[in-house]
Parts: C-alpha cells; structure tokens; sequence
C-alpha cells in the first residue's frame, strides 16, 4: 500500500471510524448522566442545570454523529462544550491535566474539533446526502 492510497482510500474511511467510536463512548457519559447508566454514584443532575445541559449534548449530539449527521455543526459545538467543561469543572482543581481529571476533556475536545474541519469522513450521511453514494 502506498501513501496516495492510504490518504485518498483509507483516510477517509479512519476518519469515519474515528467519529463513530468517538460519538458512542462520548454518548455515554450522556447516558450516565441523564439515565443513570451505565450505573454511576452519582445522582442526577438538576434540570436545566449545566450538567444536565452538557448530558443532553452529549447524547443528542453523539447520536448525530454516529450515522454522521450535521456532522460539522455538531462537532464545533461539542468541541466547545468540552473546552468550557474542562475550564468549569477541571482546570480550577489542578493546572495538571492528570491529576484534575480532564484529560478526557481536552482530547474529546480536539477530536471534535478536527472532526469539524475534516468532516464525517467516508461513511456519512452528510456524505451520502451530499452526493447519493458512499466510498
């Protein structure tokens, strides 16, 4: 396999894996949130409070990004949720990523934000609309 097939075949086609893999286990921590599962320690948040905002998003917005819908738009917004999730509720704890507990946050926050300018790769709706087939 050469360079050229790897960046116009293969690239494509990871970058699509990427989402989706990255929208289910985001799409979880909705779920914990707002369902309560997986079952977490935590109780729920309030309604209309931040969390509860954030856990809307996060299943509403990684069940948009799974079949790669609005995938651009989604994914600049959950890329800000994460950068104001990490300086709300990480950042005050530690200058230290490890130790405040939002590595997480911050990666979730770049994977979404290349997402947004690369797009949804191959297998997307967004694709499949756009053009009437995919790669």
């Amino acid at each position: 396999m050469n360079t050229t097939q790897l960046e116009t075949v293969w690239a494509p086609r990871l970058l699509s894996i990427l989402r989706i893999v990255a929208a289910l286990i985001f799409m979880a921590h909705g779920t914990q949130k707002l369902l309560g599962f997986p079952v977490s320690p935590n109780p729920g948040p309030a309604a209309f409070s931040l969390p509860w905002i954030a856990g809307v998003l996060e299943i509403v917005g990684g069940a948009l990004l799974v079949p790669g819908l609005f995938v651009r738009p989604v994914a600049f917004v959950l890329s800000g949720l994460m950068a104001a999730a990490y300086w709300i509720a990480h950042a005050p704890r530690s200058v230290y990523p490890v130790l405040n507990g939002g590595d997480a946050a911050i990666l979730y926050c770049f994977v979404f934000l290349f997402i947004a300018a690369a797009g949804g790769g191959a297998w997307s709706l967004d694709r499949f609309l756009r053009n009437g087939r995919t790669a």
